[in-house]
């Protein structure tokens, strides 16, 4: 597990366009791409993660424009999402000028794409993106998560930008994923998502501790003290968040620092 935390805006694309939604719907103009990621760049972000929303096929060509745009002027890691479904969409996103690729719905689909992803291009360029709900319907099986309030649930994984349920598991899902060679587990609870009510803390912490790979937070960050919750409560090995960053609520520095103060090492 790496010691020190990192920091993470997260672009979602859509018209090469980034929006911002709550519970992945609602979206608002947030800014050009490339701008906004210079100035995370500048505010020392630890990573940038582009994902595109839509997925849709005239959305790619812009989607790997806006890498290479990216590229060409940022000194930092950039992750890319969305619509990634085959080797050559791996191949061309990483020519682009991606460091990592974020698979989410392909990998449900084809779990192999994780095995051959990480063969051909290696681990360390293949992160497994979760969407996750809340079930509380009693399954055999699944990995009963403790809420705060004492009920009892499991959380399952859904695809197609949250609308398709799959039934699957997440805690089992992620351990799959680092099994078939994930890099990073990205997990981001739609019940939290553009919420400002802190990330979903109960899942955080179990798919953690579940697997050995790192788990990057994402979903509800409204305060400063949530980054802290996500690290320290949630046992995450990285924060990623939108709004708070894309609109000026705080800046990545401002977020690092106030780690730093609370004993949580970053790069600053």
């Amino acid at each position: 597990m790496p010691l020190t935390r990192r920091i993470i805006p997260c672009l979602d694309l859509k018209d090469g366009r980034v929006v911002k939604g709550t519970n992945f719907v609602g979206l608002r103009d947030a800014g050009d791409p490339v701008e906004l990621a210079e100035r995370y760049n500048y505010q020392g972000a630890d990573e940038v993660v582009f994902l595109d929303i839509t997925a849709s096929k005239e959305n790619r060509g812009a989607l790997l424009d806006v890498i290479s745009r990216a590229a060409d002027e940022l000194f930092l890691p950039l992750t890319v999402g969305g619509g990634i479904r085959t080797l050559d969409d791996i191949r061309e996103t990483l020519r682009a000028g991606g460091d990592k690729v974020s698979i989410n719905t392909s990998a449900v689909k084809d779990p192999t794409l994780i095995n051959r992803g990480a063969t051909q291009f290696g681990t360390q360029c293949i992160v497994v993106a979760m969407d996750v709900r809340k079930n509380e319907k009693v399954r055999d099986g699944a990995t009963p998560i403790l809420l705060p309030d004492g009920r009892e649930c499991w959380y399952e994984v859904v695809i197609y930008g949250g609308s398709a349920p799959t039934g699957i598991d997440a805690v089992s899902w992620a351990c799959e994923a680092e099994k078939r060679g994930a890099g990073e587990i990205l997990l981001t609870s739609m019940e939290t998502d553009g919420t400002k009510d802190g990330f979903d803390i109960p899942i955080t912490a179990a798919i953690s501790n579940a697997v050995g790979i790192p788990v990057i937070a994402s979903g509800g960050v409204g305060t400063l003290e949530h980054f802290y919750e996500g690290v320290v409560s949630g046992h995450a090995d990285a924060c990623l968040a939108a709004s708070v960053f894309h609109y000026g609520e705080f800046t990545v520095r401002e977020v690092k620092e106030y780690l730093a103060g609370r004993g949580i090492p970053v790069r600053l």
